[in-house]
């Protein structure tokens, strides 16, 4: 009997029938991303773009620097 359930709630999770209908909104975003307003494509998108932007880069000058102070610590042996 258990079974039975568990067998019935995996087809019913992994059903191929849809149950949220999504809208398309591709036309919007064509629209967005097609307008003339001098702003590179990665930052139209609005305060959400700006802000993974400067994380990004953050997050990239960071690691170079990291790995810079680790080539220079790594180059110079210790002293005995």
């Amino acid at each position: 009997m258990r079974a039975l359930r568990v067998s019935q709630a995996l087809t019913r999770s992994f059903s191929s029938s849809v149950r949220h209908h999504f809208q398309n909104r591709v036309a919007e975003k064509q629209k967005l991303f097609q307008e003339n307003n001098d702003l590179p494509v990665h930052l139209k998108g609005g305060t959400t773009d700006h802000l993974l932007y400067r994380l990004t880069m953050a997050l990239t000058l960071g690691g170079t620097a990291y790995s810079l102070y680790c080539l220079g610590w790594a180059s110079f042996p210790n002293k005995k």
